[in-house]
C-alpha cells in the first residue's frame, strides 16, 4: 500500500500540517524540521497526490504554449526556450500547434483542454482584427509575436520595423544598392511580412535609394523551399541585384543554396542577410549574417508576464506591451567592409 501523508507525519514525529507545509514549500518551517520530514518522505517513498493538491490550490503548475508550427526552426527553438524557462520555475509546458490556421486558433481559445492549465501563451498567425473579441477569455493570456490587436491584452513582441530597417541599412553601409527581399506576403495587413517590408522601404528612402518592386519576391510560407523558389523566380526575372534580405533565416538559407548553384558567389557577388538568428545560421556555408530579434528575452518575458497574471490576487493590472531589443549578428554571408 502506498504511503500516506499521515504515515510521513508519524515517522517524522511531526504534525500532519507540518508535513503538508513542507510538501507545499511553505517558507516558515525550521530547517531541522524540514530535513526530518524530507528524510521520512524518502524512506517511505511517499509521492504527493498532485491532482488533489491542484484542486486545493486552484493551480495545475502547467501552462500552454500555442505556436503555428514546429517544422519552422524559429518556433521550435522558441518553444524550447519557453520550456527551459518554465522548468526553472517547476512548471510543465503543453505545446499546441495551430498550423497558423484562424479556425484552429479560435477553437483553441475556447478549448476545454485549457482548463487543465493555468494560462496560455499564444503566437497567432491566422487571426485578424475582426477576431479581437475572442481574446476576452477567463484565463491568463499572453500574446507572443507580430500580430497586434486592438484589444487590451498583454503582448510580447519584437521590433520588426526597426530591425528590418537596421538589416537593410547594414547592407547599404557595405556598399550594396540593389537589395532584393524575399518573404513579402500579398494582402497581409498585420504581421511580420508587412512590418519587415516597411522597415526595408524606410531604410531605402532614408538613403535615397529608389524602391524597385521587381526586387521584392513573395513567399506565402517561410520554409527553405519557399526561399529557394523565390530565388529561382528572382533569377528568372533577370534583374540586377547585389544583396538579398530574407525575412527569416530559413528562406535566406534556401535562397543562398540556389544562388550558389547558379554560380553566384556569396558574399562576393551577392550578400545575404536573414532574420531570427537560428542555431543553424552559424553552421551554414558560408555562415549566415542575420538579425537576432531577442528570442531568449521574448521567451522568458512571455512566460514571466503570464506567471505574473496567474499570481494576481488583487485588481487586475493594466495590460502591457513588451518589446525586445535586437542585434545584427555579422557572419560570412554579409561581412562589413
Amino acid at each position: 500500500m502506498a504511503a500516506t501523508l499521515r504515515d510521513v507525519a508519524k515517522l517524522a514525529g511531526v504534525s500532519f500540517k507540518t508535513v503538508s507545509n513542507v510538501i507545499n514549500d511553505y517558507p516558515h518551517v525550521r530547517p531541522a524540521t524540514r530535513a526530518k520530514v524530507e528524510r521520512a518522505i524518502a524512506e517511505l517513498g511517499y509521492k504527493p497526490n498532485l491532482n488533489a493538491r491542484s484542486l486545493r490550490s486552484g493551480r495545475t503548475d502547467t501552462v500552454a504554449l500555442a505556436v503555428p508550427e514546429l517544422n519552422l526552426s524559429y518556433f521550435a527553438e522558441l518553444a524550447g526556450m519557453v520550456i527551459a524557462a518554465a522548468e526553472e520555475s517547476g512548471l510543465t509546458v503543453v505545446v499546441e500547434q495551430t498550423g497558423g490556421d484562424r479556425d484552429r486558433e479560435l477553437a483553441l481559445l475556447r478549448s476545454p483542454r485549457l482548463s487543465m492549465t493555468d494560462g496560455l501563451i499564444l503566437s497567432p498567425l491566422g487571426m485578424g482584427q475582426e477576431d479581437a473579441g475572442a481574446l476576452d477569455v477567463p484565463f491568463p493570456l499572453v500574446l507572443l509575436g507580430e500580430r497586434t490587436f486592438d484589444w487590451p491584452c498583454d503582448h510580447v513582441t519584437m521590433r520588426n520595423v526597426e530591425a528590418a530597417r537596421a538589416a537593410t541599412e547594414y547592407l547599404l553601409a557595405s556598399g550594396r544598392r540593389r537589395i532584393a527581399v524575399i518573404g513579402e506576403y500579398e494582402g497581409e495587413v498585420m504581421g511580420s511580412a508587412r512590418l519587415r517590408l516597411r522597415g526595408y522601404r524606410e531604410a531605402l528612402a532614408a538613403h535615397d535609394v529608389p524602391y524597385d518592386a521587381s526586387l521584392v519576391v513573395r513567399a506565402t510560407l517561410w520554409h527553405r523551399a519557399d526561399g529557394a523558389r523565390a530565388m529561382h523566380e528572382l533569377l528568372d526575372r533577370d534583374v540586377p541585384f547585389d544583396a538579398v534580405f530574407g525575412f527569416n533565416d530559413t528562406m535566406a538559407l534556401g535562397a543562398m543554396r540556389v544562388l550558389q548553384e547558379a554560380g553566384r558567389r556569396v558574399p562576393e557577388d551577392v550578400a545575404v542577410i536573414g532574420f531570427d538568428d537560428l542555431d543553424e545560421a552559424a553552421y551554414s556555408i558560408p555562415s549566415l549574417t542575420t538579425v537576432d530579434p531577442g528570442r531568449e528575452w521574448l521567451a522568458r518575458t512571455a512566460l514571466g508576464t503570464l506567471l505574473e497574471r496567474i499570481a494576481e490576487t488583487g485588481p487586475k493590472q493594466p495590460p502591457r506591451t513588451e518589446l525586445a531589443d535586437f542585434t545584427i549578428v555579422e557572419r560570412e554571408s554579409a561581412p562589413r567592409n
